[in-house]
């Protein structure tokens, strides 16, 4: 690909202005991350070197193989786990699991990523020879360049070679990178500007001052005027170019960081001295469940057999069951429990598994570990699992009296509900207003009903197919619940399903499916429950609660586990929790077998993120529960919760406004930002870049990796118009599913220039989002009131600045103040289930000290 002289000077003239963004150095980390990140010596990494080696050396080819492959892309702790596998099927397993950990779109089939990264890894073998050669690892990296220029003139310069980048998921703005091969021999590497220009030229080639050498390269190469441009773009960048060669060259985070040590964790090895565990192992296939037969384990231990934990009053049985099924020699499925026994007059403890396999033989290999005593019971077995037609209601185990029967009986009918299904189906689009028609897919004969309901109100009941709603949603899009379920001709549930509208990829819920509002169950029941983890992050488990007795914990779909129900008749509720990888939870509860005429109250739960300032808008500290005072509607509340927030995880974004007229301020605006993100981020805290002119645009999802927020403010460019109205609503919808402390810095120079949307839709949907919003108004030309009303309503600040100088003072202020709040929670005593806005007042009883939160809330 040819181009002119002219043309890349004026490109390398716009690549130099992107330099700065990469310039900033990283946000210092904690004292203790500091001490983990610690170096070996020198000694103790020649050793771990030189062990793991050994260790490749000693794989089969195909795995020796991989490793190389992925050799600029594997942790040492990947490496490490890895090498420690005694089997082949764990290395299979872990090589799938080490892709999906990096799939760019876990919603597709393909895996993208892995795709592109093979085929980079065929190219540079194929060009290259290997990925010592630097432009192997580049190309690996980065992959292939836009533009690829190589030195003819040995006589002037080492063999030479120079890339072209455009802006990438990697590389934000344009890049150029110089390879070069010294004496012409032995791998190119990547040429840097510390290294002096001199050290281009052969033997001494060209003159000793820096313009007529850069001349003598043009002129004297084929395609010398192009290597020239290269040469000189890396040369004015200085120092600053080590910076970016750092990120061009460093590893890709996988999406999921803690999959290494969750891999660890469903080993089934038996490690060296552990004591055994008597117990005994009983399988059964009750039934199918859809296309699959249902495998159904019952472990057996006697609690003498047993340890106890005792924590105060507290004293608890815990066992923890690993499993993995093999075909062929091949992981097929692996899954692991976690179970909490109260002490009780029974002598057994009941491990109850359900997994659901396809007709055929497999390997099953188990390892229950007790973890009070350290015990492990461990067994392989060969099964053949059967193709059957029947769903069973009963588990034909041996005696007909126990408890374990008890358990697997009742909740086995569930089973046979597999057979009737109902699913929502999704529109298209990812945001739903106005008309919209809702379909379902449904299986089975016995479905006489659907009845749909929105937010819990039951809207319409069909009779026959289709079983389909048409609904008017509105012109903003409101997060809302649409609800179907199924009933047979004797009135009782047969399935359900719920869809969350307009919910944004950062959802995380859990729902339990089984048990089921209004059906009797008498001695057991099967607990199951669906979770939804945020876009790029997994459900790490799943807990199963009686009352708030823990029954079991689950980590691997499908989250169900049966729950044996005790003989009083009292009242029951069933509980599912399901947590993330930070520690993030999110739970649903379902009473069981509770009276027809038992009433349930919907009651709010706020949670109140304060500030409190004083007369010179500083942030104070020290205030106490009773300095406070809740008013909902004017009605006094009672204070539920109380503390200070200085290390709640945080997410933050930072909303941009890119318009034409931000061109003057745009370099130091975005200078402001990273100096803010890269302040206040600590490892649980979350920003997200947003940036918007004529229309709202997410420039990085939510990270803690600064590198990858600075990447996405280089680049920017400003211009077009201002859609401010939009862009609110845009990144008040991204927040949807998000808990805990919130907030947007919303920064802009202009007023609204042609929004879909108008400025009451965007304050009615602040009020609803419930994030605190910081607008900066910067210059005259803002819409001061609205922009104050907006950060009032929602408990933030607004801040009115004259030059884009004043913003790092403007965003250290917001920092401390998000380090300074106060968590007041509240259970609203309004019970009279209306829809309207309630406003919300605190009030601080010192003087002189403002309480700055939401202004209301709508239930």
């Amino acid at each position: 690909m040819r181009s002119s002289l002219k043309a890349l000077f004026l490109l390398a003239t716009a690549l130099s202005s992107t330099a700065a963004v990469y310039a900033d150095p990283p946000a210092e980390k904690p004292a203790e991350q500091q001490q983990q990140d610690k170096k070996p010596t020198r000694a103790e990494r020649k050793a771990e070197k030189k062990a793991r080696e050994e260790a490749i050396a000693a794989l089969a080819a195909k795995y020796r193989g991989w490793v190389y492959m992925v050799e600029l892309l594997i942790s040492e702790a990947e490496l490490d786990t890895f090498l420690a596998l005694k089997e082949d099927y764990q290395r299979d397993a872990f090589i799938k699991k080490f892709w999906e950990s990096r799939d760019t779109y876990s919603s597709t089939a393909r895996n993208e990523f892995k795709e592109r990264w093979e085929a980079n890894y065929q190219v540079a073998i194929q060009e290259f020879g290997s990925i010592e050669d630097e432009r192997g690892r580049v190309l690996l990296l980065n992959g292939p360049p836009a533009v690829r220029i190589a030195s003819s003139c040995n006589s002037i310069i080492w063999p030479t070679e120079v890339w072209f980048y455009a802006t990438g998921d990697r590389i934000r703005g344009e890049l150029i990178v110089v390879f070069y091969r010294k004496w012409g021999a032995g791998h190119f590497r990547i040429w840097s500007s510390t290294e002096g220009l001199d050290s281009l030229f052969a033997n001494g080639a060209g003159s000793s001052t820096g313009e007529r050498s850069l001349q003598a390269i043009a002129s004297g190469c084929i395609d010398g005027d192009k290597i020239a441009v290269g040469v000189n773009w890396v040369l004015r960048q200085g120092l600053q170019y080590s910076l970016i060669q750092q990120r061009m060259m460093a590893k890709p985070e996988e999406r999921s960081g803690e999959w290494v040590s969750s891999f660890h964790s469903y080993s089934t090895d038996m490690p060296e001295g552990a004591a055994p565990l008597p117990a005994k192992l009983d399988l059964d296939f009750p039934g199918r469940y859809q296309n699959r037969t249902v495998m159904q384990g019952l472990i057996t231990v006697q609690t003498a057999n047993a340890g106890q934990a005792t924590l105060g009053q507290a004293r608890t049985y815990n066992l923890q069951l690993n499993g993995e099924v093999l075909q062929n020699d091949e992981l097929f499925d692996n899954f692991r429990y976690k179970f909490d026994f109260p002490p009780g007059p029974g002598e057994t403890l009941p491990i109850v598994f359900q997994r659901f396999l396809r007709p055929g033989d497999y390997m099953l290999v188990l390892k229950l570990e007790d973890i009070n005593s350290g015990k492990i019971f461990r067994e392989e077995r060969k099964i053949s699992v059967p193709a059957t037609e029947r769903v069973a209601n009963v588990a034909p185990m041996s005696d007909p009296n126990s408890v374990s029967l008890r358990i697997l009986q009742e909740a086995n009918a569930v089973i046979a509900n597999g057979e009737t299904t109902l699913k929502i189906v999704r529109p298209v689009g990812e945001i739903q207003t106005g008309m919209e028609r809702f379909d379902t897919l449904t299986t089975g004969e016995n479905i006489d009903k659907v009845v749909f309901a929105m937010d819990g109100k039951p809207l319409l009941t069909k009779k026959r197919p289709p079983f389909s709603v048409e609904l008017d949603l509105g012109a903003v899009p409101r997060p809302r619940t649409l609800s179907a379920i199924a009933y047979d001709p004797a009135g009782v549930q047969v399935a359900s399903d719920e869809l969350l509208l307009n919910a944004s990829p950062n959802r995380f819920q859990v729902r339990l499916v089984e048990p089921q509002k209004g059906r009797r169950y008498d001695g057991s029941l099967l607990a199951r429950a669906e979770a939804t983890a945020p876009d790029g992050q997994a459900v790490e488990r799943v807990e199963f609660f009686l009352n708030e007795t823990r029954v079991a914990t689950v980590y691997q779909p499908p989250y169900q586990q049966p729950i044996l129900l005790p003989k009083e008749d009292s009242l029951l509720y069933v509980r599912a929790v399901a947590y993330l990888p930070d520690g993030n939870s999110t739970e649903h509860l379902v009473f069981v077998n509770a009276p027809e005429n038992m009433a349930e109250v919907e009651v709010d739960f706020v949670e109140l993120y304060t500030s409190v300032l004083d007369r010179e808008n500083r942030p104070v500290s020290g205030l106490e529960a009773k300095d406070f005072t809740i008013l909902e509607d004017g009605a006094r509340q009672e204070m539920a919760r109380f503390e200070t927030v200085t290390d709640l995880p945080i997410h933050a974004a930072v909303a941009l406004d890119v318009s034409a007229s931000m061109n003057v301020s745009l370099d130091k605006a975005r200078q402001a930002a990273l100096q803010f993100l890269q302040g206040t981020l600590r490892p649980r805290d979350r920003a997200a870049l947003i940036t918007f002119n004529d229309h709202p645009n997410l420039a990085v999802k939510f990270t803690n990796d600064v590198p990858t927020l600075a990447g996405g403010l280089a680049g920017l460019k400003a211009e077009r118009g201002t859609s401010l109205y939009d862009s609110i609503i845009f990144s008040l919808y991204y927040f949807s599913g998000i808990r805990g402390q919130r907030a947007i810095l919303l920064l802009s120079d202009g007023k609204d220039e042609g929004s879909r949307f108008t400025w009451d839709d965007a304050l009615d949907y602040a009020r609803r989002a419930g994030v605190t919003i910081y607008s900066i108004g910067l210059g005259d030309d803002v819409e001061k009131k609205k922009l104050a009303r907006l950060s009032e309503e929602t408990g933030g600040r607004a801040f009115f600045i004259k030059s884009a100088d004043e913003l790092a003072g403007i965003y250290s202020a917001i920092e401390q103040e998000l380090r300074s709040q106060y968590l007041i929670a509240y259970q609203s005593n309004n019970t009279t289930g209306g829809t309207a806005f309630r406003t919300v007042e605190l009030k601080v009883g010192k003087p002189g000290l403002e309480a700055k939160t939401i202004r209301g809330y709508y239930p």
